[in-house]
């Protein structure tokens, strides 16, 4: 579905990403791991073009993403940013938002229907009325999810969707995109730091270093050795009923 290739990227001529390259497949989430300051936010930007590379592709079933209208991008990619502006609007009128890049000069009835079914999909219907600034923090992840699936996108880019949430929404919030992947046929892509959380929702990793793609790895190959190398910390990985774990020493 995805292939990334080349791509490069700099501020102020500070090397960030450099000759970035991966694919993912229909149906299947990635992890980006790494260090603070790795460039993984700045590579979710650069694939729906909030940040314009240097050089490189972005296709997305064989169409070019880098060379869309922002609207074009918006129809096929759903991005959810690490943080949210605080604002005035309901549940409701926030999911349905979502829906601007498919709208004409007025709301269809087509378009009402896809946000209550999100709504409902997502257990947020009795939340419709409610002001985004009444939220907790896992309700306000899961209204900034749905207002990206009211894109009908293809593809879905989160920044860290579980930074500053407990251990329940943080595990609430991956289960909800690990089913949203499968049941729709999207592809996800998710920049997290803890790997304990990507090993048990992701499909593989991308760990960036040194502004380069260090590994590209499945379940199966990742290893002590390359959380060593890019994090700088001895590792052990154990299976916990039969869940893979990483446990510094």
């Amino acid at each position: 579905m995805l292939e990334v290739s080349d791509i490069t990227f700099s501020y102020h001529s500070q090397a960030v990403l450099e000759a970035i390259a991966f694919h993912l497949e229909k149906g299947r989430v990635l992890g980006i791991l790494g260090v603070n300051g790795a460039g993984k936010s700045t590579l979710l930007k650069c694939l729906n073009r909030i940040l314009k590379p240097e050089s490189g592709t972005v296709l997305l079933e064989k169409e070019n993403l880098l060379s869309m209208s922002p609207k074009d991008v918006a129809r096929r990619v759903g991005y959810v940013p690490q943080r949210h502006r605080e604002t005035r609007l309901s549940v409701y009128e926030s999911v349905l938002l979502g829906r601007k890049p498919h709208m004409g000069w007025t709301v269809s009835d087509a378009d009402y229907e896809i946000v209550e079914n999100i709504l409902k999909r997502m257990e947020l219907t009795h939340l419709g009325l409610k002001s985004l600034n009444e939220l907790s923090g896992g309700e306000l992840q899961k209204v900034m999810i749905a207002r990206a699936l009211a894109q009908s996108p293809k593809i879905l880019l989160l920044d860290e969707p579980t930074s500053n949430l407990d251990m329940k929404n943080q595990m609430e919030v991956m289960k909800l995109i690990r089913s949203v992947v499968r049941e729709q046929g999207l592809s996800a892509i998710i920049t997290i730091h803890d790997l304990n959380l990507a090993l048990r929702f992701a499909d593989t990793f991308l760990f960036l270093y040194h502004h380069r793609v260090h590994s590209l790895v499945g379940k199966e190959e990742l290893s002590a050795e390359i959380i060593r190398e890019v994090y700088g910390v001895d590792v052990i990985l154990e299976k916990v009923k039969g869940q893979t774990v990483v446990l510094p020493l």
